[in-house]
């Protein structure tokens, strides 16, 4: 079993930054990737960055040069920077990861952390 803690969500006016922690702790030797989601009132939940463990990285075209996704490894955290951010990145922001386990992929999810860009 995997267990995902995201932090770091708050309130930040238009064109300030904030950072979100996904903390992962279990069974993770055979991590394959991790992703950050978000789900904005209404929406359905959107894949916002990908990881995976051998480096790839890919955003989504609406975050594409103000969000990064990093990790550290010896803390078992995976990051998300988020720069000039706008009030359309309002959301609940969720931390993802993939297991792999006997050929299959495991997904687990963390509880989510809420994000709001108003000024």
């Amino acid at each position: 079993q995997v267990q995902v803690v995201e932090s770091g969500g708050g309130l930040v006016q238009p064109g300030g930054s904030l950072r979100l922690s996904c903390t992962m702790s279990g069974n993770i030797a055979s991590l394959n990737a991790m992703d950050w989601f978000r789900q904005g009132p209404g929406n359905q939940r959107d894949l916002v960055a990908h990881m995976t463990t051998s480096g790839t990285i890919e955003y989504a075209d609406s975050v594409k040069g103000r969000f990064t996704i990093s990790r550290d490894s010896a803390k078992n955290t995976m990051y998300l920077q988020m720069n000039r951010m706008r009030p359309e990145d309002t959301a609940v922001y969720y931390c993802r990861v993939s297991v792999n386990t006997v050929g299959f992929l495991h997904f687990f999810w963390g509880q989510g952390t809420q994000v709001t860009v108003s000024s």
